[in-house]
């Protein structure tokens, strides 16, 4: 059974400095949820009898059996599903310059949808990538918008929130940085590299002023075919996306 206090605590981690005061966030959904228990330290599962009885080795502090009432009323969720859990949020440490050295990150400048930020980790979690670098104008990816639309992705993909137009700056030019820019080199033509940054911006605004001068490697993305009326732009997921498939593509062998 669910508390008032609990419940109140739940309903709490709609807001993001009630995330930061707990350190807690909350995942709703069997699948979900159990993406997730390996990875995180649960706090607290709230399930029905029916989903403790499939899933009896459950790690967790606290596991409560709840009626889909309780459920409906802890949950965040317009249509609450059969267990409702909260984590403790990770703390990671790594450098923007030590990731993109090793490999190939994303860096998300002021993405504000919380939809777009949970499909965008889902990507990078199917291209492999395990470093997603924010700025602190990027949505939370705690919310719980930005959890479910991740399904699960945040297990194995790591956020780190900084200043980072600074941290480009102070990064080492060897290191190539990929922004997707109207006046880039169609993306299909040019020579990409396995490892670096790859820069994907703001959904209205594009590329910040200051983190497009240190964009390196101006990329576009080319509409088909060549000079038709065409949509204006990509949603930026869907761009994230292509951009990712294409340096995979590369590097398949």
């Amino acid at each position: 059974m669910l508390s008032r206090n609990d419940i109140r605590t739940i309903k709490s981690l709609e807001q993001k400095k009630f995330r930061i005061e707990t350190g807690l966030f909350a995942a709703e959904g069997h699948r979900l949820v159990n993406d997730l228990l390996g990875h995180f330290h649960c706090v607290l599962a709230a399930a029905t009898d029916e989903w403790i009885a499939e899933n009896r080795n459950i790690k967790a502090d606290r596991v409560e059996c709840v009626s889909r009432d309780e459920l409906r009323k802890a949950s965040l969720m317009q249509n609450p599903q059969d267990v409702l859990a909260l984590f403790r949020i990770p703390q990671y440490s790594t450098s923007l310059s030590k990731a993109a050295s090793e490999g190939l990150v994303l860096a998300l400048d002021d993405i504000q949808d919380p939809g777009n930020l949970g499909t965008i980790v889902r990507i990078a979690d199917w291209f492999g990538i395990r470093d997603v670098f924010c700025s602190t104008g990027t949505a939370d990816i705690y919310n719980p918008k930005s959890v479910q639309a991740t399904m699960g992705a945040i297990a194995r993909v790591r956020l780190h929130y900084m200043d980072l137009a600074a941290e480009l700056e102070s990064m080492p030019c060897s290191i190539p940085v990929y922004g997707t820019l109207l006046d880039g080199t169609d993306m299909y033509t040019k020579e990409l590299t396995a490892n670096g940054v790859i820069v994907m911006g703001n959904e209205g605004n594009g590329i910040s002023r200051r983190i497009r001068d240190r964009v390196s490697e101006k990329l576009y993305i080319p509409s088909w075919p060549q000079g038709a009326e065409t949509s204006e732009s990509l949603n930026v997921a869907v761009a994230t996306a292509i951009v990712c498939s294409e340096f995979r593509r590369r590097f398949r062998a």
